[in-house]
């Protein structure tokens, strides 16, 4: 018994050993950006964002689900209620049962949550041959490096090295940890046509949609800078007082 239990520790410390260090160099390797969202006084850019949701939209949402966010969440991001309205209106929501106990196809309300690519998991490893494309609802805080992490990812996209094999149906990638990834390369300039006529390069398309997945992740992120903000001031004030009444309690003790 012992012996077995060794033999168990020895194989999860290699393990350890062999898997650790390659995602420690994927996520050293992948570079800091600067993001208006960071920082004690951090706010979300709401162009930014309304062009990242546009890129989820037109490229991600082929695949990748966001079963957290609801369309009328897209009101914090800018967009007003005839926008979400009409938003929703385009996808074709499953209802029911109706009044004959059968189900039915509805145009979509800002209540309803985005509608997910595949109707569930096994259709949507049977189109990847295997591979489960992730939720994005929270991927921006599930990743290390957060949003840095995933620009780099949708940039990453390279030949391999001389000596590195690729299997068939994968992709390198030199942030994806064991640089590995399913995924093919997701965007090319142009891709998208942005509203604000800003140049769609993979470099802007890939920043906008990381900032998107962040406030997606973290929608009250910016209401909790503003009463952290609030905390502070009342305990600069309190501290002040307390201050002052010290003073004057013990103003007559020598």
């Amino acid at each position: 018994m012992r012996k077995q239990l060794t033999a168990a520790a020895v194989a999860l410390l290699l393990a350890a050993g062999l898997g650790g260090p390659a995602f420690a160099a994927a996520e050293e390797a992948v570079p800091s950006q600067h993001w208006s969202f960071f920082g004690a006084f951090g706010t979300y850019d709401r162009a930014a964002l309304q062009r990242g949701y546009q890129v989820y939209k037109e490229v991600c949402a082929a695949c990748h689900s966001m079963k957290y966010l609801a369309f009328r969440n897209l009101e914090d991001i800018g967009l007003n209620e005839a926008e979400v309205k009409a938003l929703a209106a385009e996808f074709q929501i499953a209802d029911g049962p109706n009044d004959k106990g059968e189900m039915f196809e509805r145009p979509g309300r800002p209540s309803d949550h985005f509608k997910p690519p595949f109707p569930n998991d096994q259709a949507a490893r049977a189109a990847f041959g295997g591979a489960l494309p992730p939720d994005l609802s929270l991927m921006a805080k599930a990743r290390p490096g957060g949003p840095d992490y995933t620009a780099a990812l949708l940039t990453g996209f390279k030949d391999a090295p001389a000596g590195f094999k690729v299997p068939e149906g994968l992709y390198y990638n030199e942030y994806f940890p064991g640089h590995k990834i399913a995924m093919p390369p997701p965007l090319s300039d142009g891709q998208v046509t942005f509203a604000d006529g800003t140049k769609a390069s993979v470099q802007q398309m890939s920043r906008d949609v990381s900032t998107f997945l962040m406030w997606a992740a973290e929608p009250k992120l910016e209401d909790r800078h503003r009463l952290g903000l609030k905390v502070v001031i009342f305990l600069l004030v309190l501290c002040g007082l307390f201050f002052f009444a010290k003073r004057k309690i013990w103003a007559e003790v020598h």
